[in-house]
């Protein structure tokens, strides 16, 4: 007569159920958040002052993914995977604040102004922005005082610059004969944007080493500064996180 040997496992202990219980959601929530990331809307932290006055260093922003539609960097580091083309996709608008990744280093993200749409003809002129031909309406707003990311007062000349569309922003122009206030006639190809920084001479844009950048690069939108820290802020030191907060920016509209 043969035996058969059959095997039970005991009733795992009530620590083991709660560890597991707690794994579950940890990865559900992981889960959750990086289908937020990728569909609906990511943060951005500005580490630089291209952007200023508009954005200033700190100010941690979100950007909308499904605005332009979705395309390879809408779901970066993942974007070696995909192909090419966007799905639901439809251009910027002149004069909104994107974020993107320059065909020059597709690694990295930018955030920069959409100056010029495919086609346009783009040149700067003793400091004056030339768009098809004519001069952009811009208005001095004289010498202002501005805090750098360091604690600085820079007196700075500001413009109000207002595009042909009624989109109107502020521009610091530290030196009006640097070599980003005279540059060569640029014509924006098909598929492709011209990108500035509102600190005109303080900015690697679309006059420099990032080029045209091409619709698929895009990644969204930049809609509102959640929250903004000056340089005094450390996570080493806790209570800066109360101090260095900048109250004026939280929940700003980016314009």
């Amino acid at each position: 007569m043969s035996t058969m040997t059959t095997s039970s496992s005991s009733p795992s202990s009530p620590a083991m159920d709660v560890f597991w219980e707690n794994v579950r959601t940890i990865l559900y929530a992981l889960a959750l958040a990086m289908a937020i990331r990728f569909t609906i809307a990511q943060p951005f932290r500005i580490p630089s002052g291209s952007m200023q006055p508009t954005l200033e260093v700190g100010d941690y922003i979100v950007v909308t993914k499904w605005s332009f539609g979705y395309g390879r960097f809408s779901f970066a580091p993942l974007e070696g995977l995909l192909p090419h083309g966007r799905l639901f996709g439809r251009g910027p608008e002149r004069g909104e604040v994107v974020v993107f990744r320059p065909a020059s280093e597709p690694e990295r993200d930018f955030i920069k102004r959409v100056i010029g749409m495919p086609g346009d003809r783009i040149q700067m002129v003793d400091g004056r922005l030339i768009l098809n031909g004519a001069a952009v309406e811009r208005e001095s707003l004289g010498p202002v005082d501005f805090e750098d990311e360091d604690g600085y007062v820079e007196h700075i000349q500001a413009y109000r610059e207002t595009l042909p569309n009624g989109v109107s922003y502020t521009t610091f122009d530290r030196n009006p004969r640097g070599d980003l206030d005279q540059t060569r006639l640029y014509v924006v190809p098909e598929g492709h944007y011209f990108m500035m920084g509102d600190d005109r001479d303080n900015s690697d844009d679309s006059r420099r080493s990032v080029g045209y950048v091409p619709y698929d690069n895009l990644v969204g939108p930049a809609q509102f500064a959640v929250a903004s820290f000056d340089s005094t802020t450390s996570l080493l030191r806790p209570w800066t996180l109360f101090t260095g907060f900048r109250s004026e920016r939280f929940l700003k509209p980016v314009e």
